[in-house]
């Protein structure tokens, strides 16, 4: 298997943007802990901590899932890259009897993983860079971006390893129900392998859930593995705290592959166990802010004829198209006045641009109303 590591576009056009920008409505982290220059983020200064539990008990008690199911990593991307190498690897692996064709062994470096379209460009670029043959299933937006489990089984090979999904859906903001993820999970085993679920965005509903975190979780379905971060609902991305959920045997592959990786730091994990222990304070703040900045998004939107998308409830960031520019030229006419979108070209449509509002509400307010200015003069 080759491996190379090349620029992943999306990234290499974030980067600087967000400390530059005068009205942030790219980053989608609720920032509930109003980030400043302390060691310690103020949402936890001062609370103490928990007496015996470790990260990896409390996160198992969460998902209601054995310890040996659960590996904590340095972020949702680590989480992701590890949870990829271990079913690629695993995919791989021949028979115990050996009996196996040539052929198909032959070709096993290029397993192909299945990715959603429209989709987060770094979950392309990741099995891509390992080796693998990525190609897509739609989820149509005419259909509301909708999940159908005949998309897997009609784009599966025989190489099939795993396909992936966000819920929420990044980056229309599209929440799946846990039996639409189920149906996933069972076209995906029918087609020979596991589903991965990025569930970053799954606990950004209102009222909450009865799942981890408030949400909606895969984790414990058939041949499923889910990853998740502290960064987005806590707004603590300074922690790059993120973790993997799944089989024994992908969660043991990951860790032996974590090995060749930097260890999750020592303060980030204490940290992490401290809001965990809080949790219930800190979703509280999280969720106020989610449902404030939907309200703002929905009336925005609501508000501007040239906009067409839908505002999915309970979500806090959207999917947009203007009816006379594409994504790039409202993105460059808004960074011009300062204000940071996400041109739909790193999301398979370059017709349309992503709005997120992950800020304090007030700002966000501020923000939106800066946005409009933008929209008012491309009008003129």
């Amino acid at each position: 298997m080759t491996t190379t590591f090349p620029a992943i576009p999306y990234l290499e056009w974030i980067v600087g943007r967000v400390d530059a920008a005068t009205h942030d409505l790219a980053t989608s982290d609720l920032n509930a802990s109003d980030h400043d220059d302390a060691l310690v983020p103020p949402l936890l200064s001062g609370l103490d901590d928990p007496d015996d539990e470790t990260l990896v008990a409390q996160l198992a008690r969460r998902y209601d899932v054995p310890e040996s199911s659960v590996l904590v990593t340095a972020g949702a991307s680590n989480a992701n890259f590890l949870a990829t190498s271990a079913l690629l690897d695993l995919a791989d692996e021949l028979p115990e009897d050996g009996d196996v064709d040539t052929d198909v062994a032959e070709s096993s470096s290029r397993d192909q993983v299945l990715v959603e379209k429209p989709g987060y460009q770094p979950l392309l670029a990741t099995p891509d860079a390992l080796g693998a043959r990525v190609d897509r299933f739609v989820r149509p937006p005419e259909f509301d971006f909708e999940l159908e489990s005949n998309r897997i089984s009609g784009a599966a090979t025989e190489a099939f390893a795993y396909a992936i999904v966000t819920n929420r859906h990044n980056p229309s903001g599209k929440l799946a129900t846990r039996p639409e993820l189920a149906e996933m999970a069972v076209a995906a085993d029918d087609a020979g392998g596991s589903l991965l679920v990025d569930e970053v965005y799954a606990p950004y509903v209102d009222p909450a859930a009865d799942g981890p975190f408030g949400g909606i979780t895969a984790a414990g379905l058939p041949n499923t593995v889910v990853t998740g971060s502290l960064t987005k609902f806590y707004g603590l991305s300074g922690l790059r705290i993120g973790w993997i959920i799944g089989p024994e045997a992908v969660v043991e592959r990951a860790r032996e592959t974590s090995m060749y990786f930097p260890s999750v730091a020592d303060p980030s994990a204490k940290l992490a166990r401290r809001a965990l222990h809080h949790s219930d304070d800190i979703e509280t703040t999280a969720r106020d802010y989610l449902s404030t900045n939907h309200d703002l998004l929905a009336s925005f939107v609501a508000d501007q004829p040239s906009l067409s998308g839908r505002v999915h409830p309970g979500a806090s960031f959207a999917f947009l198209e203007h009816d006379d520019y594409d994504g790039d030229e409202v993105s460059d006419a808004a960074w011009e006045n300062g204000v940071l979108v996400v041109p739909g070209r790193f999301f398979d449509s370059p017709d349309a641009f992503r709005l997120s509002l992950g800020g304090n509400p007030d700002d966000m307010a501020a923000a939106l109303n800066a946005f409009g200015t933008v929209l008012d003069e491309l009008a003129e």
